[in-house]
Parts: C-alpha cells; sequence; structure tokens
C-alpha cells in the first residue's frame, strides 16, 4: 500500500451494553463528546461474548438473557489530540477498561 505514514495513537474504551449517561447509552455518549471535539473518527463495535472484573460471562446467545455485552469504542487521532480528549472521558466515571496504543496510520 503506498502513500505516506503518520504517527497516531489508538484510544479504546470498554463498556457494557447497558452502561449509562445520564438515561444515553455511554458509548453512544464518547462517540458524539469525540465527534464534537472534532477527532478523526469513531467506531463503535458489539462483542458477541465476554467478562469483566465481575467475572460473570455474558453472549448473545440464543438461550443467553445477558443484557450486559461487551461494546469497544475505538478511536484513532493524533496523541496530542487523543490525550486532550481523556479529559471528556474522566467526566464520565467509567467503569469500563480504557487503553492506548501507539499506531502507525498510512494515508
Amino acid at each position: 500500500m503506498a502513500g505516506t505514514t503518520v504517527n497516531g495513537l489508538r484510544l479504546t474504551i470498554l463498556v457494557g451494553e447497558g452502561d449509562r449517561w445520564r438515561h444515553r447509552p455511554m458509548y453512544t455518549e464518547i462517540v458524539h463528546r469525540a465527534h464534537a471535539a472534532g477527532l478523526a473518527g469513531a467506531s463503535v463495535l458489539r462483542g458477541v461474548e465476554g467478562f469483566g472484573t465481575h467475572s460473570r460471562i455474558h453472549t448473545d446467545r440464543l438461550l443467553s438473557l445477558a443484557e450486559e455485552l461487551p461494546m469497544m469504542v475505538v478511536i484513532v487521532d493524533a496523541e496530542e489530540r487523543i490525550r486532550g480528549f481523556l479529559p471528556q472521558l474522566a467526566e464520565l466515571s467509567l467503569e469500563g477498561l480504557v487503553m492506548l496504543d501507539p499506531v502507525e496510520v498510512l494515508r
């Protein structure tokens, strides 16, 4: 793949499907805040199975009654822009996992 490569930072936030911020899904709140902050983009991916700090396995299988499937919000941008966005996440009192990874972005 031809093009230029720039360094960036990937922000990955794992929350539960039922997590809320003022009656709004947490993942929706994060995406809207990222958009308002002018970040390059955000994607939400819905997990089909997982467990977290409470060690209960949640699954989307037909016979399961799980309502707390994992949701992953992924945002990639320049490091200074991602780090500048972190205070927005701090306001949300997230119980989920927040990860930062260096990435190479091909343009």
